[in-house]
């Protein structure tokens, strides 16, 4: 195959319920992950690992990704071409519609809530055979759950089982014939109505061998903290420091901190990286940056702020004497002065979010809010651990925030959450789930 062309689909239809609030204002793969979108990862590692050509599977939001996608496709000298799946329904229905755009005999899919490494990517192009990425986690009830035969070719796939066989799931990456195309045209709805891709491999793979391959580093991106934690595990790499933009005298940098350039990092600020600081970002003066903090393009943050191991997103203000702890913080928020983000319980166990209804454990001892954008809070808001607030929400000074926030609310205390109207821009339809 080594002269062949490789092409890649890239499936980014879905909403990402999961990441609400984060996908009230965009579509899940244009959430950043440091200073880039998780479209820009995909596409650079795609590319790097020796694709040529990416077809991208969308449907809501689909203008901000057709955007975000011609600047890269001319950034990475890369043929991108972005297809409306139409109604989502399912994986199986966005790889049928995608081969409509695929030329070539072998393709890779890639779900675009994933990331995976250009290193690991490099072992599905131009093989010759079909291959399913594999990962071992901890707990695996969350996933598909791979059994295999001994010659690590797959025999089934098991979705989401109470008592997993094995602790190796699907990892969302595929090279697959172009021959999936007629298991793909048999599908019917899975109970929860979709039309689902791993039905189709699984009977792919009862005629032809699909081969089970291993990756070294994966990471679902389902969850707002899984952001958090891709962060970290990227930034951890960092060896040295990249001063582009001012930093006055008086300020204390300790470790890999990256300041980009027209930052301002003001007298008094102790900075511990890994940490980012993006482009005509203001710190200080005598701000506390912690490990693993993330700060985008344009924000704010005010005298006296601490900031740990949060994501802070373009044009957001924090003012004075505000904590983010473990946090994100969407884009162009503004937290009032003495905004507190709690992040850990009185008990001290791992702290529990609620998606579509049901409440989940983060595994994380420390966690803080997730804000989408354009949230405003007034003086003195505490905010517990594990609450979201959404898109254009705002909130009463003095209030404490014990419950998740719909988008476009005026939230004064927990039993009076008013509707803001006027301000919203978030479709109504994405108002479940709170």
């Amino acid at each position: 195959m080594s002269g062949l062309l490789m092409e890649a689909l890239l499936l980014a239809a879905g909403y990402g319920r999961g990441l609400e609030p984060l996908t009230h204002t965009r579509n899940k793969v244009l959430i950043p992950v440091i200073n880039k979108t998780l479209l820009d990862h995909h596409l650079e590692n795609l590319v790097k690992a020796g694709v040529d050509r990416v077809v991208i599977v969308v449907n809501y939001l689909k203008e901000q990704v057709e955007e975000r996608a011609r600047l890269l496709a001319n950034k990475l000298s890369c043929d991108v071409k972005v297809i409306d799946q139409g109604k989502p329904l399912g994986t199986g229905d966005a790889v049928r519609k995608g081969l409509e755009e695929i030329g070539s005999e072998y393709f890779i899919v890639v779900y675009g809530d994933v990331y995976v490494r250009y290193e690991d990517i490099k072992g599905f192009v131009k093989v010759g055979k079909n291959l399913l990425g594999a990962y071992e986690v901890s707990d695996p009830r969350r996933y598909g759950v791979l059994v295999v035969n001994e010659d690590f070719t797959l025999r089934d796939i098991i979705e989401k089982p109470e008592k997993a066989p094995s602790n190796l799931i699907n990892a969302g990456i595929y090279l697959l014939s172009s021959k999936v195309r007629k298991y793909l045209d048999e599908l019917e709805l899975s109970p929860r109505g979709e039309y689902e891709l791993t039905e189709a491999i699984v009977k792919l793979s009862r005629r032809e061998n699909v081969h089970v391959i291993k990756l070294n580093y994966w990471k679902d991106l389902g969850r707002p903290w899984n952001i958090l934690e891709l962060n970290k595990d990227l930034m951890s790499s960092w060896r040295d420091s990249l001063i582009k933009g001012k930093v006055e005298p008086g300020t204390t940098i300790k470790n890999s901190v990256y300041v980009d350039e027209g930052a301002e990092i003001l007298s008094g600020t102790y900075i511990v990286g890994p940490a980012y600081i993006g482009r005509d970002a203001v710190v200080g003066p005598s701000s506390y940056i912690r490990p693993y903090t993330v700060i985008l393009d344009k924000a704010k943050i005010g005298f006296n702020v601490e900031v740990k191991e949060s994501l802070v997103m373009s044009k957001t203000h924090v003012s004075h004497h505000a904590y983010v702890g473990d946090s994100i913080i969407g884009e162009e928020c503004n937290l009032g002065a003495g905004t507190i983000t709690a992040n850990l319980r009185f008990d001290e166990k791992p702290v529990s979010y609620v998606v579509k209804k049901v409440k989940e454990s983060t595994n994380r001892v420390k966690f803080g809010t997730v804000f989408g954008d354009h949230v405003k809070t007034g003086v003195d808001v505490s905010t517990m651990p594990g609450v979201k607030v959404g898109a254009y929400s705002w909130i009463y000074p003095g209030a404490v925030v014990t419950r998740d926030i719909p988008p476009c609310s005026i939230y004064v205390s927990e039993e009076d959450i008013r509707e803001l109207r006027d301000e919203c821009k978030v479709d109504r339809q994405l108002w479940v789930g709170y």
